[in-house]
Order: C-alpha cells, then structure tokens, then sequence
C-alpha cells in the first residue's frame, strides 16, 4: 500500500505530504499519528529549520476522514489535535502549500501553519454547520485571528468557501501563484527561510506566536528568556563573522 503520508527532505526544508488523493486526502488517525512523528521529527533535528506542508494530486485535504468517523475513529491526537498539530503546532515555522480544496480540518490544518501559498482556484472552507457537526480543530478562533472578523463569521455560520483570490485579498495567503504552482512558491519561502540563523529563526516565530497573549506592557521582559539564549548563540557569532568576511554562515544551531 503506498503511505499516505510521504517525508521528504530538501536540505534544511522538510516536506510532509499528505497522499491519499482517490479520498481527496481525507486525513485518518494512521495519516495523523506519522503527522505528529514528522512534525517531531522537525522540531527535534538541528539540522532542520522550516517544513512545508502540502496534498498530493491537486487538493489540499477535505478534512476528517468521514467513512472513519461513522467507524467510530477520530483523527485527532489527545493533546496535539487534527495532524498531531493543530492543538500545538511545531516551534518552527510551516508553510501550507495548497491546492484545491482545504475544507473543514483540511482548512484548520492550514490555519495551523504559519504561511499559506495557494494555487489561483484553491478554497478554503470550514463546512462543518452543513454537515451538523462543528470546526473542532481551531477553526472557529484561528481564522478570526487570521483575517477580518465580519468575513471569518460569515465562513463559519454559512460553511461558504474562501476563494483562493479573496483569501490572499483580505491577507490570509501570503504568496497567490498559477493553478500548480503552490509548491513552488512554498519552497522559494522555505529555502529564504532556512537560509537564517535556525535558533533565530525558531525564537522569532515563538515570541510572535506568544507575544499575541503578552501584555504590552510586558513584553519587553518577557521576550528575553526566549531571545537571550541567541544572542549568546555560536550561530550569532558566526552570523556576524560571516558578514563581515562577506561569506554566506555556516550554521551549527548552537
């Protein structure tokens, strides 16, 4: 049987795909538990900075696998969530490369990253008020986090889709390519990304992602725990020595 979730590596770019197009890949417990390893996997390898996430054969992923759920099994991870991620997303950065559709827990996987690049008719939706059911897999907070309030309720109580076009309007896109050219658009971020300092680029993303829930009057203080160790870093110093040698770093995450 071909594994419905494929890990590749691109230098310091991890890429976790979900294959399982004949069920437009539709996510099961199996495709979530080895979605956790990866995520795992990329958080705890030094030599990995950013992944991206992406579906094979032209959608994103339709969400929970439905045929499982009347089967009695969800696809969700006690403490992790949808994918082994959307309850706690990695420490560092994930790229959401879509294509198609990205539908109910499809869509919230999106959410879950930190960057979307989306080919020009991919739609994004939570449809789950059609089905009688609710966006469990955050959803209902993270999409109103992600663009105007008054469009994500729309999205919510309706189950209408976002199109590709009006996501990357009102901002939650970052990058709107050609039909096909998602993964590419993803890969040129990630690489950006990767060529950075890793403990900077992984403090970066946690006191952006914590700093939402600071008080303002706080975060000065509270950011230092986290940015400190990297200032101290070997990385830091190298990243100074290579400027001044007008060379490219040579990066160790120490």
């Amino acid at each position: 049987m071909t594994d419905e979730i494929l890990i590749e590596r691109d230098g310091r770019v991890l890429i976790i795909t979900m294959n399982r197009p004949e069920a437009r890949n539709a996510i099961t417990l199996g495709m979530s538990q080895r979605m956790a390893q990866a995520i795992d996997e990329l958080d705890a390898d030094p030599t990995l900075s950013v992944a991206v996430l992406t579906g094979a054969g032209g959608t994103f992923c339709a969400g929970m696998d439905l045929k499982g759920f009347l089967r009695g099994e969800r696809p969700s991870i006690p403490g992790r969530g949808l994918g082994g991620m959307t309850q706690t997303p990695p420490r560092k950065p994930i790229i959401a490369a879509v294509e198609g559709w990205a539908l109910a827990g499809g869509c919230e996987l999106v959410l879950a990253c930190d960057m979307i690049t989306a080919g020009a008719t991919a739609k994004f939706g939570v449809p789950e008020v059609k089905r009688g059911l609710v966006a469990a897999a955050g959803g209902l907070f993270r999409l109103a986090d992600r663009i105007p309030r008054q469009i994500a309720l729309e999205a919510v109580l309706t189950g209408e889709p976002i199109t590709a076009g009006r996501a990357f309007e009102v901002g939650l896109v970052n990058r709107l390519t050609v039909d096909g050219g998602a993964l590419d658009a993803a890969f040129e971020l990630a690489r950006t990304i990767a060529q950075n300092g890793p403990l900077a680029v992984q403090a970066s993303k946690d006191v952006f992602v914590r700093a939402q829930s600071w008080p303002v009057e706080h975060r000065f203080v509270l950011q230092r725990p986290i940015i400190d160790p990297v200032f101290a870093s070997n990385d830091a110093q190298e990243g100074a020595k290579a400027f001044a040698e007008k060379r490219q770093p040579q990066w160790t995450a120490s």
